[in-house]
């Protein structure tokens, strides 16, 4: 009797092969290897799918409002006819006499789950073992752990009963609403394109809320007014003539008889240039007496950013190397498969405790990695990475399924093979990696507020005194973590005391302007998209929302990519930023009218929050499938009996 594997692609099998130290027969070209006790063959992605309505009922080819909503009952499957060949394999190996376990080898995670469920499902597998490994990198020690510690597949059945939810989810709005709005709205926004042929509406619980955010920011964008203002900047010095020199800037009083609250932009800024000159002109003649009234020194801490999940990588990579998250997950996923890095797709940004412990073999990998070689080595002398267990860095209630995308420590052999972007992308992880494992940057932050003639002016700066894990991070991080020196006069300010006497020796006027919102990026809108629709720059607010997002983090850049491949967005390659086109603006229009739920960041997901439900056996698949049908049903209805 022989026990059976299967993965998701040929490379994964082959691992598992040397990971068992197996030497099968034959090179894999008959779509399995196998020896005198296994067997290992493979998935090519998806071999199974959803059949379109047409199969259910040919009628159903035709797109009527009669034939609306289509919610079938029992949900017919079909085999993918681009991969029958390797389903057939698949299907009989499942199926063998001599086969009397099943290791599913998938990648661990909803889709992955989905992927082999469908194939059992079409090839009628009974009464076999099935057990279920669950890895988080694919390193012949945790290949070996995930087939010892191997539970049974029954296990897994929430997840599989969330994968198929999800699957219908996006069946059922993807049909239903596409052809509703495609009948109601198709021919008037052609008309406006000035196109002949009908448009085609294509519309989904998670594109169409991404779309929506798009162009709602766009609207923002043509819409905002700038606002310019006028500030005024004081040069300062001692009372002797030809010292040193403080740039301090104007800031209102509430009670100042020289001006109201309302002629200020922010309380510094004038709004009206005309008033700024007078104000300036009022301090005349200069040099004017001044005095230091406060001098506030503080010591800043910046602590090391959480580690990498797969949305703020692929923010990082859009940022810094212009790279789209399709093209950021692909790199990260050789990257896996090469064993260089943990799995990919994963939403958390901490350790597990079980991995702290062993953290040590990591690091002692990474000494074979030049460019960060000393870095790990003064971990590793000084012992650092015992106290990673009990930072922030670790948290196993922050982890659902994998925890944070982190490097191996092996592989680093078949780095060289890679793509530049792939050894850029790895050096981010690596860098992301070992940086929690040093002390927090320490900035020292001086503010000085100077009065002059009743008004009060203020300077500040801020230096870094000690890099921290600063000395770790490269050119991909902001030019703040740079330890630049921040504030004209900081060392001149460094020796004024409180009460000493100064000089206002010229004012100047600086116009300023507002800015409109900022645009989204590929990768911001992969962030604003892990967030629920909020673009949350401070990472540890991120932290405590995680897991309220539209999408997941395995399916978020193909959004993107199909939204761009359907004409509802253009991509900027250079600059990877987003810009919704004529027909996305329209679509979004048609939905404004009639499903307006679907352009709502909050409700959609609470979409996905339910599809965590049901994984989590907190309500069943028919529940959540109960609500999904009302909805569907409702909302179709609703846009067959509008009227334009």
């Amino acid at each position: 009797m022989k026990e059976l594997f299967i993965t998701e692609k040929p490379s994964v099998a082959r691992q598992f092969a040397e990971a068992l130290e197996l030497k099968p027969r034959g090179s894999g070209r008959d779509g399995y290897l196998e020896t005198e006790n296994y067997i290992l063959t493979w998935c090519v992605g998806h071999l199974v799918t959803m059949s379109y309505p047409e199969k259910y009922d040919e009628k159903l080819r035709q797109w009527r409002f009669d034939s609306l909503p289509f919610i079938p009952k029992e949900f017919k499957y079909e085999v993918i006819g681009s991969v029958r060949k390797q389903f057939e394999i698949v299907s009989s190996l499942l199926k063998r006499e001599d086969v009397k376990r099943i290791y599913v080898c998938t990648d661990s995670g909803r889709e992955g789950e989905y992927i082999y469920r469908l194939v059992e499902r079409e090839a009628g597998v009974k009464d076999k073992e099935r057990r279920r490994v669950w890895i988080d990198s694919q390193t012949k020690a945790e290949i070996l752990r995930g087939i010892r510690e191997a539970r049974p597949e029954s296990d897994y059945d929430c997840l599989s009963a969330a994968a198929f939810s999800r699957a219908k989810e996006d069946y059922l709005m993807g049909i239903n609403f596409s052809r509703v709005l495609t009948l109601r709205y198709g021919k008037e926004i052609s008309r406006r394109l000035g196109r002949k042929k009908n448009t085609v509406v294509s519309a989904g619980r998670v594109m169409s809320c991404v779309l929506g955010m798009l162009v709602r920011r766009e609207e923002e964008i043509r819409s905002f007014q700038k606002t310019i203002f006028y500030k005024l900047l004081g040069d300062f010095g001692t009372e002797a003539e030809g010292g040193e020199i403080l740039k301090a800037e104007f800031r209102g009083r509430e009670d100042s008889e020289r001006y109201r609250p309302t002629e200020l932009y922010k309380g510094s800024g004038f709004l009206r240039k005309e008033r700024a000159e007078e104000f300036a002109a009022s301090f005349s003649p200069l040099p004017r007496e001044a005095v230091l009234r406060s001098v506030e020194k503080k010591k800043e801490t910046k602590n090391p950013p959480f580690l990498y999940n797969l949305a703020e990588l692929q923010n990082d990579c859009a940022r810094i190397l212009k790279i789209d998250p399709d093209g950021t997950l692909s790199a990260v996923q050789e990257l896996y498969e090469k064993r260089l890095t943990t799995y990919p797709r994963t939403d958390a940004r901490v350790l597990s405790s079980a991995v702290a412990r062993e953290i040590e073999k990591n690091l002692r990998g990474l000494l074979s990695y030049p460019p960060c070689k000393k870095y790990a080595e003064e971990i590793l002398a000084g012992n650092q990475y015992q106290r990673i267990e009990k930072s922030r860095y670790t948290d196993d209630k922050k982890i659902s399924d994998h925890y944070a995308l982190i490097p191996t420590g092996q592989g680093l052999r078949e780095l060289s093979a890679l793509s530049p972007i792939s050894r850029r992308i790895y050096d981010l992880i690596v860098r992301r990696f070992l940086s929690i494992f040093y002390p927090p940057a320490i900035y020292d932050r001086l503010s000085l507020r100077i009065e002059c003639a009743g008004e009060s002016f203020l300077a500040n700066s801020r230096s870094l005194r000690e890099p921290g894990y600063l000395r770790i991070l490269g050119d991909g991080e902001e030019k703040e973590r740079e330890g630049k020196e921040s504030g004209e006069g900081k060392a001149f300010g460094e020796r004024l005391r409180k009460g000493q006497k100064l000089v206002l020796r010229s004012l100047t006027l600086k116009e300023g302007e507002t800015s409109p919102p900022k645009r989204y990026s590929s990768g911001s809108m992969i962030l604003a998209m892990e967030n629920a629709g909020n673009l949350i720059e401070d990472e540890e607010l991120r932290a405590q929302i995680r897991g309220s997002g539209i999408g997941t983090s395995a399916t978020r850049a193909a959004i993107l990519t199909k939204l761009e491949r359907i004409g509802y967005l253009k991509l900027q390659k250079k600059t990877q930023l987003l810009f919704p086109t004529e027909l996305g603006e329209l679509v979004t229009a048609a939905l404004r009218a009639s499903i307006r739920q679907l352009l709502n960041p909050e409700l959609t997901a609470s979409w996905e929050k339910g599809l965590s439900y049901v994984a989590e056996g907190k309500i069943t698949e028919e529940e959540y499938m109960a609500k999904l049908d009302r909805f569907v049903r409702s909302k179709t209805n609703a846009v067959k009996a509008m009227r334009l």
